[in-house]
């Protein structure tokens, strides 16, 4: 007689959980812990944002939208991406809201993976690109990106990966858990090497706006022979933070969206409603929000830099998300062993770097998505635990 597990599909079964939520699993049953480990805005909402939500509610705005979300909502996203990114997509068929930038990952791959098709994906990066290629019957293909290179991918890097089987390319810049970006520079020379390449980029810019100082967010998608192979994916998490309200979208080329729309229809439906409603306000009026918390967001990492920096750990100047990745290699324990025993002698809660990829040993991933009095806090601690170690 089968066992329930003997069911279940074998890529499922054999697919570790997420490095991340397991190790805070066991941070959230000890008591006093001060955590700088989950990616998510300590800000509430923006009220007009959640003005509109209510209003919407009270009007009894409640049924499904259409397939692939508000019209009025879709013409705010292009509009933005023409203002931000300056490419121009059509709302009516080169759009598709989803439920976060999330779904519109995993979607990407579906619609376009095949088995045994590569995808090139950037280390240290989120969790979720490997499993969803691997879901879809796609081989991922790491890319090891390094300290000593700002943690970019380079076209020499990208030439070495690329195969007979290659699809696609991911570019998930601004960067988690690294910080890095590619600026218009780095993006046009990938951009000359790829455009007469049967490769399609899958750019997932969730943190466009969470770029600092001079760095201002570039978009593979606004060179040259790009927007025809770019699918470009964004939300409202980060940004407006949002993250509950599960809103993202998909921007690309006609045939592609509506593939991925094919998908989302049968499994998702529509996007909430609710969030969709709030999402025309966000986009529409709520640019000086975002503008007050970048500029908080700056401040914080600049705090948090200079603190690693002070207790002798190498920390590379992130340039966009809201995370640095310190180096721990000087105490030579291992990313888990670091993050473990400074977990339960310290209660400071960080990710380890090697759950961000192999390459992503010897760092851990810190959050300035908190306030600074405890961001402060976490650091003294941090400071404490890093002595003791080093002796």
């Amino acid at each position: 007689m089968k066992k329930a597990e003997d069911y279940i599909n074998k890529k499922v079964l054999n697919m570790p959980f997420s490095g991340i939520r397991k190790f805070f699993d066991v941070a959230n049953e000890l008591e006093g812990v001060i955590s700088l480990g989950v990616g998510e805005p300590d800000f509430d909402t923006p009220w007009p944002i959640r003005e509109k939500a209510i209003y919407s509610l009270e009007k009894g705005k409640t049924n499904y939208t259409s397939n692939a979300g508000l019209l009025e909502l879709r013409g705010e996203i292009a509009n933005y991406l023409d203002r931000t990114i300056h490419v121009v997509y059509d709302p009516a068929k080169e759009v598709l809201v989803t439920v976060g930038a999330s779904e519109g990952i995993d979607l990407s791959f579906r619609a376009l993976v095949e088995p045994g098709d590569e995808v090139i994906i950037p280390e240290p990066s989120f969790v979720c690109y490997k499993p969803c290629v691997e879901m879809a019957g796609g081989i991922p293909v790491v890319l090891e990106t390094k300290a000593e290179n700002e943690f970019k991918v380079t076209v020499e890097e990208i030439e070495e990966k690329i195969t007979d089987k290659t699809k696609i390319l991911l570019l998930p810049y601004p960067n988690n858990p690294t910080g890095a970006i590619l600026d218009r520079e780095d993006l046009k020379k990938i951009a000359d090497f790829l455009k007469d390449k049967d490769i399609i980029v899958v750019s997932d810019e969730i943190y466009s706006e969470l770029t600092y100082g001079e760095n201002k967010h570039v978009s593979i998608a606004s060179f040259e022979g790009m927007r025809e192979k770019t699918i470009v994916l964004n939300g409202f998490s980060k940004s407006y933070a949002m993250t509950g309200w599960r809103l993202g979208y998909a921007a690309g080329p006609e045939a592609i969206i509506s593939a991925m729309m094919k998908i989302h229809q049968y499994c998702i439906m529509c996007a909430p409603t609710t969030s969709q409603q709030a999402a025309v306000e966000a986009i529409k009026n709520c640019d000086k929000y975002v503008d007050k918390m970048r500029k908080e967001y700056d401040m914080r990492r600049r705090v948090m830099r200079k603190g690693f920096l002070d207790m002798g750990l190498e920390c590379f100047d992130a340039k966009g998300a809201f995370y640095l990745f310190p180096s721990i290699k000087s105490t030579g324990l291992s990313s888990d062993e670091f993050c473990e025993r400074l977990l339960f002698e310290e209660r400071v809660a960080v990710v380890p770097g090697s759950a961000l990829g192999k390459s992503g040993e010897g760092h851990i991933r810190c959050s300035y998505a908190y306030s600074i009095e405890e961001i402060k806090q976490a650091l003294e601690k941090i400071a404490v635990f890093v002595k003791k170690i080093k002796g």
